[in-house]
């Protein structure tokens, strides 16, 4: 985690010291007095680097005086384009280019206190690294960087607006850690137990063991689970930002008022079951539970800010593997909801996981919306690619929230088609021995007809779906995201939450 810190008073005058400068803009207050002690090197370099403040323009001053190691000039862009978006990436190009410093001063006084936070947001969010099971990296090939001081106009105004920031990074974090370890590491037991730990929080949990799922009657979820060692899990996370004060240890008798219900699948390894995968590339089979990993990110997010808002995150848990017990095509089981599934393919089982826990949810906590996330299909990815997840829904304002949501934090979602219950892509999932069947009639329209799947199984609720298959793990790096596990979601949602459902 990157150590932040707000600072006001005079610059420092050793260290690495980085100066964003916008376009057009002359060097005034800190910056001038920190010119004028370099006996006007700063003014030199831009003049002899051209340098104009331009979006991603970058120039050097290696050890401009005794004490200064260096100073980083970095482009902030037009003055009237720095939105909160545009300062998390400015934080996030600081962040990457200081990776191999171990601390640096940032300054920042010519910024909004509210933009200096999102700058330093960004940062953060870029600096994150998992590096526990490393041991052989060279010094220099480690990433450094462990602290940034931000020296601003106002502190006091700085740091208030970096803390609800501070708990979505927590939240970020915390989800990439969980999507990015390893299966024999984080499996359903060891993953609730992670989520147990929110209960530090004021978050109330509650673990559903294999048994208690049995006598429920999570016919669906469970077949996934039938070929694995490992046994399956479901967990419950209740927040009760708006209905009244959360104990300490989540402790809360009565349920949440029309809270918004967050769900997520949880396959914690999927080799495709019976339906197994090809053999290449199935070790990114270990974050097919990022939709889960999102919705706890998400919900430590809202109690480390103290959201004021009622909300609940269920995830359910399994690992999907081949054995003499697995499930195979052609069985038939009968799922939470009542309905009856002919599975034609044990590798469409993340529908069958949703299927249970969507039904649940609703029928416990008749919440005024549901939102699922789940790397459901590599059918999205064709379709949308890496760009943007796949929303599929019900409801059309819901729709138009999350879709706002997404242009404001970066983490975009395009609207697909979705058709009512026994109209054109649904009617490929009627089985002719069952309710329903788990895939509908070949490759097209993939993504499309999973959605139906799950649509039958929200009783009309308003409903969305989002297909992050494409958006859980990132192959390059990006502004505020390394390359790795990327947390999408956790931003979208917390925005969507804040924008629309508190108070």
């Amino acid at each position: 985690m990157l150590d932040i810190a707000f600072v006001k008073g005079a610059p420092p005058k050793s260290g690495v010291l980085v100066l964003p400068l916008a376009e057009g803009a002359a060097l005034a207050g800190p910056a001038a007095a920190l010119d004028k002690s370099l006996t006007g090197a700063i003014k030199r370099a831009i003049a002899a680097a051209e340098f104009t403040g331009k979006k991603h323009q970058k120039a050097t001053l290696l050890a401009p005086s005794a004490t200064v190691k260096r100073v980083l000039l970095i482009g902030a862009g037009k003055p009237d384009a720095l939105t909160p978006r545009a300062a998390e990436e400015l934080g996030g190009e600081i962040a990457a280019t200081l990776g191999h410093d171990g601390e640096a001063t940032i300054i920042a006084d010519g910024l909004d206190p509210a933009d200096a936070a999102h700058l330093a947001f960004g940062a953060r969010l870029r600096a994150y690294r998992f590096d526990k099971y490393r041991t052989t990296q060279k010094d220099d090939e480690k990433a450094k960087l462990a602290k940034l001081t931000l020296h601003v106009a106002d502190a006091a105004k700085a740091t208030a607006a970096y803390a609800r920031l501070a708990a979505i990074a927590e939240g970020v974090e915390l989800t990439r850690d969980l999507v990015t370890e390893p299966a024999n590491v984080l499996f359903p037991a060891s993953f609730a137990e992670r989520a147990e730990e929110l209960k530090k929080l004021g978050v109330k949990v509650e673990v559903f063991d294999k048994k208690d799922l049995e006598k429920l009657g999570f016919g669906s979820l469970l077949s996934v689970s039938w070929g694995s060692a490992r046994e399956p899990r479901m967990v419950v996370m209740q927040w009760f930002g708006a209905s009244g004060t959360q104990t300490a240890e989540g402790k809360k008798t009565k349920k949440p008022k029309d809270p918004i219900a967050f769900i997520g699948k949880g396959v914690t390894f999927d080799t495709g079951g019976i339906s197994i995968k090809p053999a290449a590339g199935m070790e990114d089979m270990k974050w097919d539970m990022a939709g889960a990993g999102t919705v706890v990110g998400l919900m430590a997010a809202l109690a480390g800010r103290r959201a004021p808002v009622d909300a609940v995150g269920l995830i359910g848990l399994v690992e999907n593997m081949p054995s003499g017990t697995a499930v195979r095509p052609g069985d038939v089981v009968k799922s939470y909801s009542g309905q009856t599934i002919e599975i034609l393919n044990t590798d469409a089982e993340g529908r069958l996981v949703l299927a249970d826990v969507l039904y649940y949810a609703q029928e416990r906590f008749a919440p005024r919306y549901m939102i699922d996330l789940a790397t459901l299909t590599g059918a999205i990815i064709v379709g949308l690619g890496h760009e943007n997840a796949g929303l599929f829904s019900n409801d059309d304002e819901l729709a138009a929230k999350l879709i706002a949501a997404g242009q404001s934090t970066g983490e975009h979602v395009w609207r697909m088609p979705l058709a009512p219950p026994g109209e054109s892509y649904d009617k490929n999932l009627n089985s002719p021995i069952a309710d329903v069947q788990n895939i509908g009639g070949g490759r097209a329209g993939g993504s499309i007809t999973a959605a139906q799947f799950l649509q039958r199984f929200v009783n009309g609720k308003p409903w969305a779906h989002l297909d992050i298959a494409g958006m859980a793990w990132a192959s390059k790096d990006s502004s505020t995201t390394p390359k790795g596990a990327t947390a999408f979601g956790v931003r979208l949602l917390d925005k969507l939450v804040q924008d629309n459902f508190e108070g």
